[in-house]
């Protein structure tokens, strides 16, 4: 066993719990599959479980595999600052007859996404050397944008010393600076521990730079110059990269959902960049990691965007176990599209890429909201000392699956209609469940009805 001391850094996963309202309220615009599901019921219990064998999996075959926590919701702070008055229960009994779209938002288990919930930058990329986190504003969805001040304090909670960490503010709730995570955002490199090159990925940036017509383009160059210049990042080794228009307006609201990196490989859809050559020139060029970098591209005579979309094929996750090696996890809607499985296979017999093994993982409770494999974790890559900073409270092994499993099934529904969101039960059953977390997981008081 190597000695920990002089361990190599890792890359490590932090997975969103589902939390307890999870249902399908199609709030996302532009977002297919949460589209394409409004209304249906859901299952919460079934969907936090879904969640938790993938990270019982996953931290089972040595992965550094972490837990984020659900957000409270409803959010009646959020419904009173909108105009609702009274006890809890009128509150959201008027919300439900006056406004249910606000209900609706207000209600969101959308947190989940944690890909969504901040840019991680490593300390090796980061001038003062410490891991430095930028939570989103996500300032597009209400939604979302409630979700900016729960998630700094879950991440200092996690991520505490200072001597390690670095915590910044969300960047202004402004459609200029609009930012939606580590979901646009990707690192390449050798070996985790080495300097690494940092890409972001955005959908709206300069006047002249050609926007989509369909759907909203989320991520803004502003944000994502403004939080490389936060991080400490190197000029030489960012670069700010533009999302193809078209890919846009065919429902790739998010970067992740038609392209994934890890470590030296790169694995991406032939549209899914305005200009890919270029950025595989910049990336050859700036690279000085002890691998070589390596090119994936999926053509679109092969995997149309539609199917991308539709399968979630590039919102999966690119993981390297303990034994060096690289793994694909997709979700089972992959492994179910001809054309898509087709693809993963040649990619894993590829002997030119080193991506050796798929495993296939059904989300289908997630993957109905629009969220795949990569947009339930956080990727944040720690050396020795840092990893030992973390909460250890958050790491997952088999002991601490099972008491999260069973802390679902006792707090969770297993069925969730939008008529449900305003039983004022719901509520103390949400608080109950997450007071009880917070105490699982070491966190202290992170949610608005416990400070």
């Amino acid at each position: 066993m190597a000695d920990p001391a002089t361990a190599p850094a890792v890359e490590a996963n932090f997975d969103g719990l589902v939390g307890p309202t999870h249902n399908y309220a199609g709030l996302s615009f532009g977002n297919v599959a949460s589209a394409k599901n409004a209304e249906q019921p859901s299952n919460p219990r079934l969907a936090a479980r879904q969640g938790l064998a993938k990270m019982r999996a996953l931290a089972a075959i040595g992965m550094a595999q972490g837990v984020l926590p659900p957000h409270e919701r409803p959010h009646l702070p959020t419904l009173r600052r909108l105009g609702f008055s009274g006890s809890d229960a009128q509150v959201l009994r008027a919300a439900q007859q006056r406004a249910p779209a606000l209900l609706a938002a207000a209600s969101s288990a959308s947190a989940m996404w944690t890909a969504n919930a901040a840019t991680v930058s490593p300390g090796t990329d980061c001038r003062d050397g410490r891991v430095h986190f930028t939570p989103a504003n996500l300032c597009f969805n209400l939604h979302r944008a409630i979700e900016a001040a729960t998630t700094a304090r879950v991440l200092r909670a996690v991520f505490a010393d200072d001597r390690h960490f670095s915590h910044h503010a969300p960047l202004p709730a402004t459609p200029a600076l609009g930012d939606e995570g580590a979901a646009n955002h990707t690192r390449l490199c050798g070996d985790y521990g080495e300097a690494g090159l940092e890409l972001f990925a955005y959908g709206r940036g300069l006047p002249d730079e050609p926007a989509p017509q369909r759907y909203p383009a989320r991520q803004t160059h502003l944000a994502t110059e403004t939080i490389a210049r936060l991080h400490g990042l190197d000029d030489a080794r960012t670069t700010h990269v533009l999302q193809r228009p078209s890919v846009i307006d065919q429902g790739v609201f998010h970067n992740d959902v038609i392209a994934v990196g890890n470590r030296e490989v790169l694995l991406y859809h032939e549209q899914a960049f305005a200009d890919a050559a270029a950025l595989k020139r910049w990336i050859a060029a700036h690279w000085h990691g002890s691998r070589v970098p390596v090119f994936v591209e999926v053509r679109d005579r092969d995997v149309s965007v539609e199917a991308a979309v539709g399968s979630y094929l590039f919102n999966s996750q690119l993981i390297c176990p303990p034994d060096g090696s690289m793994r694909l996890i997709v979700a089972q809607e992959s492994r179910e599209h001809d054309a898509v499985w087709r693809t993963i296979e040649g990619i894993v017999h590829d002997q030119r890429n080193p991506i050796a093994a798929v495993d296939v993982f059904d989300l289908r409770q997630s993957m109905r909201n629009g969220g795949g494999p990569a947009c339930l974790r956080l990727r944040v890559v720690l050396d020795t000392a840092q990893r030992a900073a973390v909460n250890p409270q958050c790491w997952i092994d088999g002991d601490r699956a099972a008491a999260l499993e069973q802390w679902v099934d006792d707090h969770y529904r297993d069925r969730l209609t939008a008529d449900d969101l305003a039983d004022p039960q719901l509520l103390d059953e949400s608080r109950t469940a997450l007071d009880a977390l917070t105490r699982l997981l070491g966190l202290g008081s992170v949610y608005d009805f416990q400070l």
